[in-house]
């Protein structure tokens, strides 16, 4: 049974292909656009790069910045970080992976597995590029499964995945059977039936063939994670010319070159294939519950622990970093079993800070959490709301008695996700709604960089000064500039 064609496709990127560029551009967003987000500092970028010779321009005299931008929304693609906005101004905030990456950039075999992490994380849809909607799967890992299934011999034709794979929106175990008796029938045409394939959609199939062909296997041979194995020409396709347009039409080749993955990127790729399948489901962009943005971050913080004993990362600040992925987890309760678990985590949370000792209490008639913010002598309480929905409402009167019982200022709610009408709850009382997702996030890029004298000063002086809100936004601007660079 033949998969089904539609017109619309994945979108791979394919602004560059060069894997020292990429490097070099995210060398650069983090330590070097950390002040200024002017056009002057991105032509300063530019001018970095072109002493590099990684950086060339058309138009040297006008000084276009749509490269530079390129660059960076590769780094967005290939899941070294994510663009977010502090007090209006769009930062660049880079993904657990992302940092690891740049912790080893000299490691090349780090950097591989690092990598390969990377293109398990990708999904369709995807927040950085315009694939529809309708695409709802982790098209790398598609690639990697077929690359190992044994009936495919271990490689996979251009021309297979240029006019088979694009056009796959999701993927189960039963459309998987199909999606391999597709390549194995295609296998058998000779180049006269390609051709006429390949034509018979010339504007869509150029595409496929120029995202795969000219930009995708090209970097992914230079990461050394496939060997890109060159055939013979089977045709020439065009792009479309413009209305009106004098020039000539721009011809790509489609050929019958095929890839493979390189001999000793198979064992880890296969592991990881074990545990991230390409049969799960992504994050839904649209997701009607969360805000697009805190999708966005679920997206971005992919970071297997089985990349870190593969890399060899410390087994402690392994652990540590466990905490902040344990926070998400827990707070959004799977199967209703982890409400106890978040308490737990959210207590480690706080005893991050060096100047709170927090203890995790829990039961009907106390605060789950007692915390002493030992600077200013006060005490505060934690109120954890773990839920598989929305929380729908918040019982301010209960949270008084319990913040009463211990002499406590403020309590500070922490909960996946709410509906609106729980800020009502809250409105003129000391109490304050922070997403787990941003605390989360927010301890993270503490233990990454290794920050040990974590201070509780700056919660502190927001909760007091927005008491009766949801203060996540702020908490997630504090994050971005600590850490984040302007881009």
């Amino acid at each position: 049974m033949p998969i089904t064609v539609s017109r619309d496709k994945w979108i791979l990127y394919k602004h560059t292909c060069s894997y020292e560029m990429i490097k070099a551009v995210a060398l650069d967003v983090k330590n070097s656009c950390k002040t200024d987000v002017s056009d002057l500092e991105r032509h300063r970028m530019q001018e970095r790069l072109a002493a590099l010779d990684l950086y060339k321009t058309r138009n040297p005299e006008e000084r276009p910045l749509d490269s530079i931008n390129h660059r960076i929304n590769t780094l967005e693609f290939w899941m070294f970080g994510y663009e977010d906005k502090s007090g209006g101004d769009k930062k660049f905030i880079f993904s657990p992976l992302g940092n690891l990456f740049l912790k080893y950039i000299s490691d090349e075999q780090k950097l591989r597995k690092i990598f390969i992490a990377m293109l398990f994380a990708i999904q369709f849809q995807h927040p950085a590029n315009g694939t529809s909607r309708e695409f709802q799967l982790y098209p790398f890992r598609l690639i990697f499964q077929l690359l190992t299934d044994e009936r495919l011999n271990g490689r996979l034709y251009n021309y297979e995945e240029e006019l088979i794979l694009p056009f796959i929106n999701s993927v189960t175990p039963e459309n998987y059977e199909q999606i391999v008796s597709e390549i194995l029938s295609i296998r058998d045409l000779s180049d006269i039936e390609l051709t006429k394939r390949l034509k018979s959609d010339e504007h869509t199939y150029v595409n496929t063939v120029y995202e795969w062909e000219y930009y995708t296997q090209t970097l992914l041979s230079q990461v050394g994670i496939i060997n890109k194995i060159e055939g013979e020409v089977i045709c020439k396709l065009f792009h479309p010319t413009k209305t009106n347009s004098k020039s000539l039409p721009t011809g790509r080749k489609a050929t019958k070159g095929y890839v493979t993955i390189c001999s000793d990127s198979i064992p880890f790729i296969k592991e990881m294939l074990t545990e991230y399948s390409c049969f799960a489901t992504p994050v839904r962009l649209q997701d009607p519950e969360r805000l697009t943005i805190d999708c966005i971050k679920e997206v971005y913080s992919f970071y297997p622990q089985l990349l870190l004993q593969e890399i060899g990362e410390s087994e402690e600040l392994s652990k540590l970093l466990e905490l902040p992925k344990l926070i998400e987890k827990y707070s959004n309760n799977p199967e209703n079993e982890t409400a106890y678990l978040f308490e737990e985590v959210l207590a480690e949370g706080f005893n991050m800070f060096y100047n709170v000792e927090a203890i995790k209490r829990g039961g009907a008639a106390h605060t789950d959490i007692e915390c002493l913010y030992i600077t200013k002598r006060k005490k505060f309480a934690v109120e954890s709301k773990s839920t598989a929905n929305k929380l729908l409402g918040i019982n301010a009167g209960r949270l008084r008695e319990q913040r009463e019982e211990i002499g406590g200022e403020y309590t500070i709610v922490i909960t996946s996700r709410y509906v609106p009408a729980t800020k009502r709850d809250i409105k003129d009382s000391p109490i304050v709604i922070i997403l787990a997702n941003t605390f989360a996030e927010y301890l993270y890029n503490h233990i990454f960089h290794d920050v040990r004298n974590l201070d509780y000063a700056d919660f502190d002086n927001i909760i007091v000064n927005n008491l009766g809100k949801d203060i996540s936004g702020l908490i997630s601007d504090l994050t971005l500039e600590r850490f984040a660079a302007n881009s």
